[in-house]
C-alpha cells in the first residue's frame, strides 16, 4: 500500500512542483509523512494502519522526485551530481539506520507502534528546517520572480559565474515563452511528446527509472532475508543479520557515487554499474541452479525417525527414494526439510511444516529448512548479493535520479520528473509483487537469469539513449537534446561541443 501511495504521490508531485514550487511540495510531503506515522502508530486495527501506509506512500512519491530536482536546481553545475548523490546516500543510509532502529524496538512494549511512529520525527525535523531554505531559483525565474531568483543565485554561485548563469537561465525562459505563447500553464501529454527536447529527455529519463527497478534491486532490498534462506541458510536471525549487511553495502555504494559522479560522469558510471550487475546476476543464477539441482536427498530412515510428522505428500509418493530436499519443499507449502544431525548435506527427513515439528527438529541439533535447501555453495550466493549491491548502488542506484533532475527543459521539469518517478514506482510495485511468484513458478535461478537479461538490455539502452550531462549547466543540456538525434555514442561528442559552446559564451559575456 505504501508503494501504491508512492505511485499516486509521484504523479501528483509533478503538478505540485510546477504549480507551487519545489520547496512547497517538500513541505507537503513532510506533512503527509508526519500524519501517516501518527496514524500508523495509533492504529487500533489493520484498516487504519493501511490508511497510514497510504499517507506515507504519498509523501514518499512526492519527495522521491522533488528532492533531487530541488537540489539540482539550487546547485552549481560542477558539484550538482555530487550533491544529488548525497541525497541518495542519505536515503540508503536512512534505510540502514531504520534496520538498526527496528532491531532496537523489537523488545520494547508496543514494538511495531514504535517502529512506525518514530518515522514522524525526521518528517517534523525536515519540515521545520525546510522553512529556513529558499525556493528553487530556476522555478522563481520561470514564474517571473526574477529579483528573488537572482538574490538566491548570488548566494549559490561564485562571483565570476553568476552573470553567465543568469543570462543562460533568462535566455532559456524567454525561448520557452516565445515557443509556447501565452499558454504557459497548460501542459498536455501531446505537447510533451511533440516537443523534441522533452521527448528525447523522457526516453532517457523514464527508461532509466524503469530499468532501475527491472534489473531487480528491490527483490534484493525487500527480500534479502528470503534470498539468504533460499541460498541454504536456515536461521531467520542469520538471514536478518545478513540483510543488514546488504543495507550497509547499499549505503556505502552511495558514498562511492558522491566521489565519482562529477569525475567520471553519469554515463560511464552507469555502464560500469550495469556491467557489474550482469556479472553478479549471472553468478547468482549459477549458484541457485547448483543449490536446487544438487540438494540433499530425502531418507526414508531419517523421515521414519519422526514417524508422527512425515509430510503426507512424501508418505504417499510412489518413488520416495527419488525425492530430494527441493522436491520435498516444492511438493507442498506444508512440507519442510529436517537436515541430518551429522552433516546438513547428508540425506535428511521430509516432514510436516509447523512450529511443533520445527522445534522437534531443532531439539536434536538439526537445521530446519522451509525455503531453500542445505548447500555447500551458499556462501557464493552471499558474494553474488554483495557484488550486486556494490555495483548497483553507485551507478543505477543514484544516476537515474540525477539524470532526471537535470535533463528536462525548465518549463516541463516538474511534470516530466513526476512522470519518470511514477514509472519508477509502478515498476517497483510490479517487480516486488512478482518476485516470490516467479521463484515459485520457474525457480530462483531462472528468475535471476531473467533479471540478468534485462540488465543487458539496460546496458544497450544506456549506450544509445542516455546523455552525458557532467559539468553542463542545465540550460546547455536542453540545447544538446535539441541539436541531434539519438544514436550510438553521440552524447559524448555532443557533450564536448556543448562544453566548448559554454566556454565561448562565458568569454563573450
Amino acid at each position: 500500500m505504501a508503494v501504491a501511495g508512492a505511485i499516486i504521490g509521484a504523479a501528483i508531485g509533478g503538478w505540485l512542483n510546477d504549480r507551487y514550487g519545489r520547496r512547497s511540495t517538500i513541505l507537503i510531503a513532510d506533512f503527509l509523512f508526519f500524519i501517516g506515522a501518527v496514524v500508523m502508530a495509533s492504529a487500533p486495527g489493520p484498516p487504519l494502519l493501511i490508511v497510514g501506509r497510504v499517507f506515507v506512500g504519498l509523501g514518499v512519491g512526492m519527495a522521491s522526485m522533488t528532492s533531487p530536482l530541488y537540489i539540482s536546481e539550487a546547485s552549481p553545475a560542477k558539484i550538482r551530481g555530487a550533491l544529488v548523490s548525497t541525497n541518495g546516500f542519505l536515503i540508503t543510509g536512512g534505510q540502514f539506520l531504520s534496520y538498526l532502529i527496528n532491531l532496537a524496538f523489537t523488545k520494547a512494549p508496543g514494538t511495531w507502534r514504535w517502529m512506525l511512529g518514530v518515522a514522524g520525527i525526521p518528517a517534523l525535523l525536515q519540515f521545520i528546517l525546510m522553512m529556513l531554505l529558499p525556493e528553487s531559483p530556476r522555478w522563481l525565474f520561470h514564474k517571473g520572480r526574477e529579483e528573488e531568483a537572482k538574490a538566491i543565485m548570488r548566494k549559490i554561485y561564485p562571483a565570476d559565474e553568476i552573470e553567465s548563469e543568469i543570462i543562460a537561465l533568462k535566455e532559456s525562459v524567454e525561448t520557452e515563452l516565445q515557443q509556447k505563447g501565452s499558454n504557459t500553464d497548460k501542459i498536455s501529454i501531446t505537447k510533451l511528446l511533440k516537443t523534441k527536447t522533452v521527448r528525447r529527455g523522457l526516453i532517457a529519463g523514464v527508461g532509466l527509472q524503469v530499468f532501475q527497478q527491472f534489473v531487480g534491486i528491490n527483490t534484493v532490498m525487500y527480500y534479502s532475508p528470503t534470498i539468504v534462506q533460499l541460498a541454504g541458510f536456515a536461521s531467520n536471525r542469520t538471514a536478518l543479520l545478513l540483510s543488514l549487511v546488504t543495507a550497509g553495502l547499499n549505503a556505502l555504494g552511495s558514498i562511492v557515487s558522491i566521489y565519482f559522479i562529477d569525475r567520471t560522469g553519469r554515463k560511464k558510471l552507469l555502464v560500469i554499474s550495469l556491467f557489474g550487475v550482469v556479472i553478479s546476476l549471472g553468478l547468482l543464477s549459477a549458484v541457485f541452479h547448483e543449490t536446487t539441482s544438487h540438494s540433499p536427498m530425502v531418507s526414508l530412515q531419517e523421515t521414519s525417525h519422526f514417524e508422527d510428522f512425515t509430510c503426507p505428500d512424501y508418505g504417499e509418493a510412489i518413488n520416495g527414494r527419488a525425492w530430494n530436499c527441493m522436491k520435498c519443499l516444492k511438493a507442498s507449502p506444508d512440507c519442510g526439510f529436517c537436515a541430518s544431525a551429522t552433516d546438513k548435506l547428508l540425506p535428511g527427513a521430509c516432514l510436516i511444516s509447523n512450529d511443533t515439528v520445527k522445534d522437534t527438529c531443532h531439539q536434536e541439533s538439526r537445521l530446519w529448512y522451509t525455503r531453500g535447501c542445505p548447500s555447500k555453495y551458499g556462501w557464493l550466493a552471499l558474494i553474488g548479493l554483495a557484488l550486486y549491491i556494490i555495483f548497483f548502488s553507485p551507478g543505477m542506484g543514484t544516476v537515474p535520479w540525477i539524470v532526471n533532475s537535470e535533463i528536462y527543459p525548465l518549463r516541463f521539469r516538474g511534470v516530466c520528473g513526476g512522470i519518470a518517478a511514477t514509472a519508477n514506482w509502478i515498476s517497483n510495485l510490479i517487480v516486488a509483487q512478482s518476485f516470490l511468484s516467479l521463484t515459485q513458478a520457474i525457480g530462483t535461478s531462472w528468475t535471476f537469469l531473467i533479471f540478468g537479461v534485462i540488465s543487458v538490455v539496460a546496458l544497450l539502452f544506456v549506450l544509445v539513449c542516455v546523455p552525458e550531462t557532467k559539468g553542463l549547466p542545465i540550460e546547455e543540456v536542453e540545447k544538446m537534446l535539441e541539436m541531434r538525434g539519438l544514436h550510438f555514442r553521440f552524447w559524448e561528442k555532443r557533450n564536448a561541443r556543448s562544453s566548448s559552446s559554454q566556454q565561448e559564451k562565458g568569454q563573450s559575456a
